[in-house]
């Protein structure tokens, strides 16, 4: 198994996203890029820790790569919107990409390349592709969010778009207990 880092705006987003494609064994969201160590939700929120709202993603490269999760993570997210994603404003909801060794890294940037020389978004990407320095789980009531919350009106109304869009465009690429 290996390990991806992806910030794209709220975790529970990003969360439900990952969590049904075939391939991907375990998503947790958690917190990256701050300056203390073990930050609490509540402290991330200020926007003075520094810290992005990330999601790490536990995949088998074997049935899922590298470049697909880089594929879903560009494909369902605005990339172009610095420390925003939709209505949810700070730089805890930064775009970024948190590479763990040099082919992350090279993956990523070659990604990101494509996209801003194909000229994919109509503004430039802010995307940051940074390593990964420390990771830091979200506190438990924060975990798989979208299924055990589903109804909450933030889910039905900004989370589900986003799941529904995966199942349409990367339905290919979907758990067969989902597709």
């Amino acid at each position: 198994m290996e390990q991806a880092t992806f910030g794209g705006g709220c975790f529970w987003c990003t969360e439900a996203v990952f969590q049904n494609l075939n391939g991907v064994q375990k998503v947790v969201s958690g917190y990256t890029g701050g300056r203390i160590a073990n930050p609490t939700y509540k402290e991330v929120c200020s926007g003075l820790t520094g810290h992005n709202e990330v999601i790490q993603v536990t995949y088998d490269p074997q049935v899922i790569s590298y470049e697909e999760l880089l594929e879903v993570f560009w494909k369902t997210h605005d990339p172009t919107t610095l420390n925003r994603q939709g209505n949810d404003v700070g730089t805890q909801y930064r775009s970024g990409i948190y590479f763990q060794n040099a082919e992350q890294q090279r993956l990523a940037e070659q990604y990101k390349q494509k996209l801003t020389e194909a000229n994919a978004f109509d503004q430039p990407i802010t995307t940051e592709i940074v390593p990964l320095k420390e990771f830091y789980p979200a506190e438990d009531y924060h975990q798989n969010y979208y299924n055990l919350n589903g109804n909450q009106p933030y889910c039905q109304f900004v989370v589900k778009s986003k799941v529904d869009k995966v199942k349409a465009v990367f339905g290919d690429k979907l758990k067969k207990s989902v597709a």
